[in-house]
């Protein structure tokens, strides 16, 4: 049985599914958490304001590349679980820079797995039974579905098809070497496209909704048809809670929404929740030209070149974690795309500062 005052090092706890982790964390349960982010453009101290002085959070800007800072991390605060997020996470940015993906994503994990192997096996017996190394990955990893094809389950074979999912790929591959060779006790998750606050403006919900309000051509690639499977965050960090307090350690949970839908299907329910919340006609940010063009946030959509290796659809068998754990999306979509949409118009502060790029100027103390 674990004690109430676990201390969880959260690697990328800046970023969007890391931020609302810790937020759960300090929020339902006792237990102590140290954020560990590099503070790259994903990541935002912002998005944890609210909490940023909780007397159970502490913060430490560390590139998890770097070997040595990894090091300190464990001998200084001797943590009873890792939680892994730290990642390069975008398929466009992949496949223009694939060198930052390899660095962070593969060289980091096994910084982590390194450091950790070391510090766990100076525990004693008690606490090596509490410990636990929990790797956040993603459903790209299986590659791509066709419309008719068997959702991905835990047994999946591996087909990355982007530098991202290929680093993600190696990850997990690494994390699980670490398990049967080391016997380091590793879990590792692998969940769904996530979309709810703080997710950073360039993913496509937050993009829909951004571009849209401010009268912006709202770019989906091809046709639109591409699908994904749907899981809203405070969802995913249940079931990441649920993982690594309950899961089995060397086994895989696959975590996802339920909510199987066309790219261009959600692209339309978010302008018309859009239309609903924000009309065009109440929109100031749109100049008169553009209201006087346009009657609906749907009009905008535009239709791009589809980018190399586009999966066509990614659909996740969440069925293992819902009968082993008890865990099942408990969020609607269309509240939970609701929700988001709301949650983006009441506050722009702080998608305004990441467009505007003063959220980086002012962790940097120039504003």
């Amino acid at each position: 049985m674990y004690s109430d005052n676990m201390k969880i090092l959260v690697t990328g706890g800046a970023g969007f599914i890391g931020s609302n982790l810790i937020r759960f964390l300090l929020r339902e349960t006792d237990h102590s958490v140290v954020n560990v982010d590099k503070l790259t453009y994903a990541g935002n101290l912002n998005s944890l304001a609210d909490i940023n002085d909780h007397e159970r959070l502490q913060f430490e800007k560390v590139d998890i590349v770097d070997a040595e800072e990894v090091s300190r991390l464990f001998h200084q605060y001797q943590p009873d679980w890792v939680m892994h997020l730290a990642a390069e996470s975008h398929v466009d940015r992949s496949i223009d820079g694939p060198g930052a993906f390899v660095q962070t994503n593969i060289v980091g994990t096994f910084n982590l797995l390194h450091s950790a192997r070391h510090y766990f096996d100076q525990l004693n017996e008690t606490r090596k039974s509490d410990f636990r190394f929990h790797h956040i990955s993603t459903d790209e990893v299986y590659g791509s579905l066709q419309m008719d094809d068997a959702a991905f389950s835990e047994t999946t074979p591996y087909d990355p098809r982007s530098p991202y999912a290929a680093s993600k790929a190696s990850a997990d591959h690494l994390v699980r070497a670490w398990f049967d060779t080391y016997g380091l006790p590793v879990l590792i998750t692998n969940c769904s496209n996530n979309y709810g606050p703080c997710q950073f403006p360039e993913d496509l919900v937050p993009v829909v909704i951004l571009r849209a309000i401010k009268g912006q051509p709202i770019p989906v690639y091809g046709t639109g048809e591409n699908v994904r499977d749907w899981l809203y965050v405070k969802d995913h960090v249940r079931a990441l809670f649920a993982v690594v307090s309950r899961g089995t350690v060397g086994q895989s949970y696959n975590i996802g929404g339920n909510n199987e839908r066309q790219n261009i299907e959600l692209v339309r329910m978010i302008c018309g929740i859009l239309d609903e919340m924000y009309p065009v006609a109440d929109n100031t940010e749109l100049d008169e030209a553009t209201r006087g063009r346009i009657r609906s946030y749907a009009d905008l959509i535009t239709f791009v070149t589809d980018r190399p290796g586009h999966d066509l659809r990614y659909a996740i068998d969440a069925s293992k974690i819902e009968q082993e754990l008890g865990w099942k999306p408990e969020e609607d979509f269309h509240s939970g795309i609701r929700n988001t949409v709301r949650w983006y118009l009441d506050n722009r502060n702080w998608w305004q500062k990441i467009l505007s790029g003063d959220y980086q100027l002012e962790r940097q103390g120039i504003i």
